[in-house]
């Protein structure tokens, strides 16, 4: 569990995005450099990367966000702030250039059980009384 100044969470995302007509252009070091960036990202904007996976035509995330944080928000983020950094750092021409496709998928993950929830409703019952 994670907390902020007004929320406890456990809010984690699964987005998975492909580069423009899913070319294969995110091998070796292109992928590391991707990587790097996305690393970058969460730590801006105060994200945890939990896994990622760079694969040559795609990318799998595993991304655990604060509630304020809509996962279309998310993509959006990773998806754009990457290839403006990716491209002004190491893109020379067109070619070299990373594009992302438009769409993406987004989903949830984590596991919290019915007596997890009850006794979190308990506790904080107790404590207002």
């Amino acid at each position: 569990m994670k907390t902020t100044r007004h929320a406890t969470y456990n809010l984690n995302y699964h987005i998975v995005w492909l580069p423009k007509y899913r070319q294969s252009v995110l091998d070796n070091e292109v992928a590391n450099r991707v990587g790097t960036i996305l690393h970058e990202i969460a730590d801006d904007k105060g994200l945890e990367i939990i896994d990622l996976t760079v694969q040559p035509d795609h990318i799998h995330l595993f991304v655990s966000s604060p509630p304020k944080h809509a996962p279309s928000l998310l993509a959006n983020w990773f998806k754009g702030i990457s290839s403006r950094k990716y491209n002004h750092r190491y893109a020379d021409n067109e070619g070299e250039k990373i594009r992302w496709a438009r769409g993406y998928y987004a989903g949830t993950a984590g596991h919290v059980s019915s007596e997890t929830v009850q006794d979190y409703i308990q506790e904080h019952k107790e404590g207002d009384s």
